[in-house]
């Protein structure tokens, strides 16, 4: 996968599999903005990225929780290049104090993590929509879960079943429907939007429990990259289709 002379935007690309994905985008010729809310941690990584030779990886302030900070990175973005070829919307938290089953889970720990799961990924698709469409077959990934099926949730030989975690499950079924709505939307200015199951990462969120690397998880995302525009609005996992 040559791509060199595009360029790819990655929220959430400090540390984690957006970091790794952005390793592997750069590698792969993009020009890669990797997007933090938290400056001193974007700057580190995209400095370790520089220092280990993975291409060309540049900084961009982004808080997708902010419109201001999303409509900030956008600009700027958009004075360094004509186009945006691939969004990853990568960012996302599991708020673990307050997050359980739905008789006991808090609002707020529902409202935070829709704010970052749902609304960020809606903020900055919207936001970016004008440099993904001067783009020729821009694609638009949103980095999702296993837990975001309801499919597999109600299957009881899955142990999906018996995750206490309402606000972020439910918050990656949302995000499945955020996926299906863009890629209705943009389906005819040939704008390929799909959804992916990384599968079980190690990573901050579950406490490095997951039994994939972060390199592994982002190679299933990259694979999304170059999905053709009759797989828009898929749900891809490893293994081909993930069900809904």
């Amino acid at each position: 996968m040559d791509s060199t002379g595009k360029t790819a935007l990655v929220t959430g690309g400090n540390k984690g599999i957006g970091f790794a994905v952005v390793r592997q985008l750069a590698a792969h010729g993009y020009t890669t903005w990797l997007g933090s809310r938290d400056e001193a941690r974007g700057r580190a990584a995209v400095a370790a990225l520089e220092e280990a030779g993975a291409g060309d990886v540049r900084f961009i302030a982004l808080d997708v929780t902010d419109e201001a900070s999303v409509a900030a990175a956008a600009a700027r973005i958009a004075s360094q290049t004509p186009s945006l070829d691939v969004l990853i919307n990568n960012a996302g938290i599991y708020v673990k104090e307050g997050d359980g089953a739905p008789s006991t889970v808090r609002l707020d720990a529902m409202r935070a993590t829709y704010d970052v799961n749902v609304f960020g990924p809606l903020r900055v698709t919207a936001a970016f929509l004008p440099l993904l469409r001067a783009a020729r077959g821009a694609h638009v990934v949103m980095v999702g879960a296993g837990l975001g099926s309801l499919t597999l949730q109600l299957d009881p030989s899955q142990g999906l079943s018996r995750w206490p975690a309402f606000a972020y499950s439910s918050s990656k079924t949302a995000l499945n429907a955020l996926t299906v709505g863009f890629a209705n939307e943009l389906r005819e200015e040939g704008i390929v939007v799909t959804v992916v199951n990384p599968g079980f990462v190690a990573t901050d969120l579950n406490g490095h429990a997951g039994t994939l690397t972060t390199d592994e998880g982002a190679e299933r995302v990259l694979r999304a990259v170059q999905l053709p525009l009759s797989a828009t609005g898929s749900f891809v996992t490893d293994h081909g289709t993930c069900p809904w």
